[in-house]
């Protein structure tokens, strides 16, 4: 039986009543978005709260996480509550649908359900964290621009083939891209995710990275260990 929980550096976090547990596109995410000076930071599908903590490891902001699953975001809060930045985590159980707030947060990060097309599980939880029947890509992007403050930036990681589905609905909310990053797991692999950055100004240039995490078996790149030094215990 795997632990109910995962160390990292200066917390830990308990996953066992939530659906989907720390990975790897968490952590990434949570490493990557640029928070510099972000006052208000919000969360979309915090989970178990890893990336709200994480951001709060990172910065002096105010976090708000969001979770629509109830357990989950129990979880979250117990996280939080174990770790030295609860003063400045709120974890709310709420459908982003039904929102309600006058923030405009300098920084939005998610790490969102994306299995759009993928079959579903028997496990309904499970299917709400990862799959897009709560809460769909489209919506995501109308609901982030309501709650982006005009100079902020959201940052979300997703399945590399969905990139260009993302541009297309970023633009019909005025959102552009600032920065892109592809995530490789091995120097020969393809892109299975990727990272992006979302401004309301248009970029004259965006920035284009790709990151590769293993260059052989357990033999991780001088960059992927960069990111999350910070973080992971043996990093």
């Amino acid at each position: 039986m795997s632990k109910p929980y995962f160390s990292f550096k200066k917390f830990t976090i308990y996953h066992d009543r939530c659906a989907m547990k720390v990975g790897t596109d968490g952590v990434l995410i949570g490493a990557w978005a640029n928070i510099n000076n972000a006052q208000q930071i919000l969360d979309i599908g915090t989970g178990s709260g890893l990336i709200a903590l994480m951001a709060a490891q990172r910065s002096q902001a105010i976090i708000t996480g969001i979770e629509i699953n109830k357990e989950a975001a129990t979880q979250a809060q117990e996280n939080v509550d174990r770790s030295p930045w609860k003063e400045r985590i709120k974890i709310i159980n709420a459908d982003l649908k039904e929102f309600k707030i006058e923030t405009r947060f300098n920084a939005i990060i998610s790490n969102p359900p994306y299995f759009t097309n993928s079959l579903e599980c028997h496990n309904n939880e499970r299917n709400t964290a990862r799959h897009d029947t709560k809460l769909s890509f489209r919506e995501l992007m109308q609901y982030t621009a309501k709650l982006l403050h005009p100079e902020g930036e959201f940052s979300i990681i997703i399945p590399s083939s969905e990139v260009h589905n993302i541009l297309g609905l970023a633009i019909e909310n005025k959102l552009y891209p600032s920065r892109k990053t592809w995530v490789q797991t091995t120097p020969t692999a393809s892109s299975k995710r990727c990272m992006l950055a979302f401004r309301f100004t248009p970029s004259e240039r965006v920035e284009e990275k790709t990151l590769i995490l293993e260059l052989s078996p357990l033999v991780y790149s001088k960059e992927y260990k960069s990111l999350t030094h910070d973080f992971y215990l043996k990093m």
